[in-house]
């Protein structure tokens, strides 16, 4: 099975209809370059596989570009508009794929050649992504500026589960608190029967609340509904997303960092998924929805409270196999757009695996690392993952991944064990990534924290720290005063680091509205620089300050570029193995008479190992040191050795 990156995706060429070998991928385009020039559907016929192949994994990918806006009379606003994707069958089935909501697309960001992807699994759609469909873009904006790319990947293989019916059971949008129909009434009981051959069911429930009423509802007040199942209490959801402002996409030129009901603008919309319990083959069963008691009033102007309500209901048979992980997505390292907050990271890797099989996973072996390098470690997780359930896996710092330079570094891991057996499916067993390489700061560095006036508690909201690459905190500045301008000097040993940018109010230290405020705060800003230079350096995104709740930096400390050198110009110091485990052996050349010591240094500078040593070779027990680099320094009368230990259990 081929695997493909998402910037292939992007820029391989696409033929709709055209199949590619067994095991491989069909593409099959519906949209391209559309523009979405005002509210409305804007629909394409297309001509998906037959039927006759099995695919372990469909996605859509939906491209969001701009156009230049002509102008007169044509409006562009680049909103945070809803844009819903659906098929519709000549059988009359119309079913949402997916949702998001456009980004306010006037920011650093996303200048007029912009394009962002949304990505969504829509295998279990199978059923209806077959022979001719049209497929339907809706978009709710009230002006032009965006553009639509729709395509899908049909990826060959076996799915978890085989999907043996579709049911829609609500769609459209519904008042909430006013109009003729209350919600409750409009999602009152509907009466369903499985199919013969149904093992489970689920039902996907998608929502997002619109409209500004006194109380801000539906888009800024929080809510939940109950989803109920023979008229008894299945689930109660909450749906309010209150991580806007840690949006992947920022920053905008509206009000990103603001948390609503069920979406952030510029992300995508993920529907709940709730299991019906009991429901299997034939069985007869009703479903309705109930939200909390509520009035929408405008008295002092704005919309009415509404929500936008897909549910439909998947019957699936039975584990298509007993024991199968599956590695969805690479975290980090990657230079995918999703993970913008997270990278570069030259630390450790973080992938998320999802058990495909009936059986629980208890343990996973992976080999993984750096492809331009030629140690490729394994390393055993060990955990618990229930069947259709994921998880994101943290794996061991790898050789060469924070020493990579540059861009387009490469990136694998592969699964190799599944509960101490061979998986069963291998077709998703393996991920490759691109990714760049942290950038080189000096050892010595200034960090200017100017607050501004935002408080918690009488403290700034912001504040920043140093972690080194275990997670330990190196040094912080935090209960800072507001208004106040703090120089902090810092030192730090030769290793890798995440500078991390908090700001409690998620607005960042500097954002368009804050004029808007009952209390303006003013701008603050934060600047690091090394300490020999004036100039600042680039801080990947900080953006000036407009970062909502925080943002992350990790960096490399370089090594030395000389020390003092023996007065033998060929005197060398070598630890190996390297990388090392429990032993390393230390050899020192170039030197008549051995007469000094040996110590390991840790990445914060502090020495953990010191041994006094006469003879050239010294065996130094390195079992009880925790994975990382560290230096290996002979020093004696007459200056200093020194070289760089891996150290890797």
């Amino acid at each position: 099975m081929k695997k493909f990156l998402l910037c292939l995706i992007l820029s391989a060429f696409f033929i709709s209809g055209v199949k590619a070998a067994p095991g491989d991928t069909t593409w099959v385009q519906a949209h391209s370059g559309v523009w979405l020039d005002w509210y409305g559907n804007f629909d394409s016929t297309v001509t998906f596989p037959d039927g006759s192949a099995s695919y372990r994994k469909i996605y859509m990918y939906f491209t969001l570009g701009k156009y230049v806006c002509p102008g007169s009379p044509q409006y562009c606003s680049d909103w945070d508009y809803t844009v819903q994707t659906m098929v519709m069958t000549p059988g009359g089935d119309t079913l949402e794929l997916g949702r998001f909501i456009t980004p306010y697309a006037k920011g650093t960001r996303m200048p007029a050649n912009w394009t962002g992807v949304y990505k969504f699994d829509v295998t279990d759609y199978y059923p209806l992504l077959r022979n001719s469909a049209t497929v339907r873009v809706h978009y709710s904006g009230y002006s032009g500026g965006f553009t639509a790319d729709v395509k899908f990947a049909f990826i060959e293989g076996t799915p978890p589960r085989d999907v043996v019916g579709i049911t829609r059971v609500w769609k459209g949008g519904y008042n909430y608190g006013h109009g003729s129909v209350a919600i409750n009434d409009a999602l009152d009981n509907v009466s369903l029967t499985a199919p013969a051959n149904a093992v489970s069911a689920e039902a996907k429930f998608t929502i997002t609340g619109h409209g500004g009423d006194d109380q801000g509802c539906a888009e800024f007040c929080q809510n939940t509904y109950t989803l109920n199942l023979n008229n008894s209490q299945l689930v109660q959801q909450n749906f309010w997303r209150n991580d806007c402002g840690f949006n992947h996409l920022y920053p905008q030129s509206g009000t990103w960092v603001f948390d609503r009901a069920g979406w952030c603008p510029g992300d995508l919309i993920r529907p709940y998924s709730h299991v019906l319990t009991g429901v299997t083959a034939n069985s007869n069963f009703t479903l309705n929805a109930t939200f909390p008691a509520y009035t929408s009033t405008t008295v002092n102007g704005g919309s009415p409270a509404s929500y936008i309500i897909e549910n439909n209901v998947v019957y699936y048979a039975g584990f298509n196999h007993t024991l199968d992980a599956s590695l969805e997505e690479i975290l980090t390292p990657t230079n995918d757009e999703t993970f913008f907050r997270l990278n570069p990271n030259g630390s450790k890797p973080v992938i998320r695996v999802r058990n495909t099989g009936s059986t629980t996973i208890s343990s996973i072996q992976f080999e993984y690392g750096v492809t331009a390098t030629s140690w490729r470690p394994t390393h055993t997780w060990n955990g618990t993952i229930a069947p259709l359930e994921e998880m994101e896996i943290t794996l061991p710092e790898p050789w060469g991944l924070r020493l990579a330079t540059g861009n387009n570094n490469q990136f694998f891991v592969k699964i190799l064990e599944v509960n101490g057996q061979q998986d069963e499916d291998q077709t998703n067993n393996e991920l490759t990534s691109l990714f760049d390489g942290v950038p080189v700061w000096n050892t010595k560095l200034r960090i200017s924290l100017k607050t501004n006036g935002s408080t918690v508690n009488g403290v700034s909201e912001t504040s920043w720290r140093i972690l080194d690459d275990q997670g330990n905190v190196v040094t912080q500045r935090s209960n800072a005063a507001p208004n106040t301008t703090y120089e902090d000097t810092i030192t730090l040993g030769p290793s890798l680091y995440k500078l991390e940018v908090s700001d409690a109010g998620c607005d960042g230290v500097s954002w368009w509205l804050y004029p808007s405020y009952p209390q303006n705060p003013g701008t603050g800003q934060i600047m690091v620089r090394n300490l020999s230079s004036a100039l600042p350096l680039p801080l990947k995104g900080y953006f000036g300050g407009d970062f909502g709740c925080g943002f992350s930096q990790w960096f490399r400390t370089d090594w030395p570029t000389s020390v003092n050198n023996l007065s033998a110009q060929v005197a060398s110091v070598e630890a190996y193995p390297n990388p090392a485990q429990n032993t390393v052996t230390v050899n020192i050349s170039g030197i008549d008479k051995i007469d000094g010591y040996l110590q390991i240094i840790d990445a914060t500078g502090r020495t953990v190992i010191t041994h006094k040593v006469d003879h050239p070779s010294q065996v130094m027990d390195i079992a009880s040191l925790a994975n990382g680099l560290y230096s290996v320094i002979y020093t004696d009368a007459q200056g200093k050795l020194q070289t760089r230990l891996l150290i890797a259990h």
